[in-house]
């Protein structure tokens, strides 16, 4: 895969990201004005989180960084993928049955460990009963997750990039739905969720069909290629799930605090779209094609694959965690606040958006690092760094909360993954120069810098201007717009003048992608 489709790999699947990502907003943005973020609503977040938490582990952790490299060179190599496959299949499957069955028996205990200040309140009741109607979700949605690998390797992103948004449509039209019929919302929101996971891997099970893969239904069997799969996958699924296990152990934290739960994941929910919309799609595209570079040794493809992701990436997160740093009031604002959302919920929520901002880099940057040694079926480094990150998150969550409160849990997340990366990064030195930056990069990365810092000062003075509409019901949304018009003028102008981004390069990648 040469740079230049490498990009147009990361822009078909930025694309579809974004707009499962805007679609999300729409989602979270009812979700609040329906239900507010009282016992419903942060019921809702514990029961949603729960089988995202396992599907980061059983199908984005250990089976995107454990299977695809396994499987991307079996393809290369033609040494049958889709027995291969087919064996993953029945193997994940097995698991993930006895798994549910076994949550939804214990989910009460379930609860108590992931928000045990809920315990005695409505809400510990109402997350037992969601938490048991969303479970299946993870069945489904990490079945659905290992046909997307296979896509992927093959280099078809668009289908797997797709699902997600059905996901939104479908718990989007449930709302209405119930609100027009005069229903009960938050029960046709949770119900939605396991339909939506047939409904994605339904899709996904086509388009594997249509790209030629022939998975066979067969009952599991331990053979060498599934033992060293599993060697594999154990540590690839803490390590490829360390942000989802802090983001829980903040959750967790967060629930001795009244609406904290709320107010963090609708933070979350923010900074979520430049991370999935370059974070996931970085890694979606570059792990397989590294994984195909060293089977084919290479070095000199690999390198510049690494760089170009890097490179890419960051020209988008830098700006966008200059952005959420700066101006996340009026993007809460516009966003959250209205319904039974308050200005109060505003302003908590838009300090969790700065300071997830600050560490929006990171989350990216460990996206890009882990490929590096997920490629090379070495997960054992990174789960060792997972491990220390998770207990410096784990201390500074707690250790914070009594002193600073509830937004401790989004410092101690944004610590800890800075943390991860310089880990990651002193780690990759071991394989020599192919694991390193070119100098294109690092001729780029301050120009980059110093295109953010003009945006965030023109972004900082357009705020202070736009003010008086951003305070009023019918302008805020139409103020943001020219917030956001103008920081993107400033940005994109000024890289391309001193050099941080080509446009041509820009043009030609998404003429491919198109």
């Amino acid at each position: 895969m040469t740079p230049i489709r490498l990009m147009s790999g990361f822009f078909t699947v930025g694309g579809w990201t974004l707009m499962s990502r805007v679609l999300g907003f729409v989602r979270d943005a009812m979700i609040l004005a329906y239900l507010g973020t009282g016992p419903l609503y942060q019921a809702y977040v514990v029961a949603f989180r729960l089988p995202n938490m396992f599907r980061r582990f059983f199908a984005e952790g250990a089976f995107n960084m454990a299977f695809v490299p396994m499987f991307s060179k079996r393809l290369e190599g033609e040494q049958d993928p889709d027995g291969f496959a087919s064996d993953a299949f029945a193997g994940l499957a097995t698991i993930l049955i006895i798994l549910t069955l076994l949550a939804m028996a214990a989910m009460p205990w379930l609860i108590y460990g992931l928000a045990s200040g809920f315990a005695g309140q409505e809400q510990f009741g109402l997350s037992v009963e969601f938490g048991r109607i969303a479970f299946p979700y993870i069945l489904f949605i990490s079945l659905a997750a290992l046909l997307s690998g296979m896509l992927n390797a093959a280099g078809r992103f668009a289908a797997a990039a797709a699902a997600p948004v059905l996901l939104n449509i479908l718990l989007v039209s449930a709302m209405a739905g119930a609100a027009w019929i005069g229903g009960d919302i938050a029960r046709a929101l949770v119900w939605a969720i396991p339909v939506a996971g047939v409904v994605q891997f339904a899709l996904l099970w086509i388009a594997a069909r249509r790209a030629g893969f022939a998975l066979k239904l067969k009952r599991p069997r331990l053979t060498p290629d599934m033992r060293r799969l599993i060697k594999v996958a154990i540590p690839a699924a803490l390590a490829g799930g360390v942000v989802q296990v802090n983001l829980l152990v903040g959750q967790q934290v967060a629930s001795y605090f009244d609406k904290a739960v709320g107010w963090l994941f609708a933070a979350d929910r923010l900074y979520q779209l430049p991370l999935g919309v370059v974070g996931i799609a970085v890694g979606v595209v570059l792990l397989p094609d590294l994984s195909r570079r060293l089977q084919a040794r290479d070095d000199a493809g690999a390198k510049t694959a690494l760089s170009r992701a890097a490179e890419v990436s960051l020209a988008l997160t830098i700006p966008a965690a200059v952005a959420l740093v700066i101006v996340p009031f009026p993007l809460v604002s516009v966003l959250f606040e209205r319904g039974a959302a308050t200005v109060d919920d505003t302003a908590a929520i838009a300090v969790a958006v700065a300071i997830y901002g600050l560490g929006l880099p990171a989350f990216v940057l460990q996206k890009i690092l882990q490929p590096v040694f997920f490629a090379r079926e070495d997960t054992r480094r990174p789960f060792h760094y997972a491990v220390v990150s998770m207990v410096v998150n784990a201390a500074l969550a707690i250790g914070l909360a009594p002193v600073i409160g509830w937004i401790a849990p989004a410092i101690a997340t944004t610590v800890a993954a800075w943390l991860m990366v310089a880990l990651l990064r002193v780690g990759a030195r071991q394989y020599g120069d192919v694991a390193r930056f070119d100098g294109r990069f690092h001729s780029r990365i301050w120009r980059m810098v110093i295109a953010s810092a003009v945006m965030g000062l023109a972004l900082w003075w357009a705020n202070v201007a736009l003010s008086p509409f951003l305070g009023l019901d019918w302008w805020r949304a139409l103020a943001l717009v020219v917030l956001i018009a103008i920081g993107m003028i400033s940005y994109f102008g000024i890289a391309h003048l001193i050099g941080a981004i080509k446009i041509s390069e820009v043009r030609q990648a998404l003429g491919r992608s198109r």
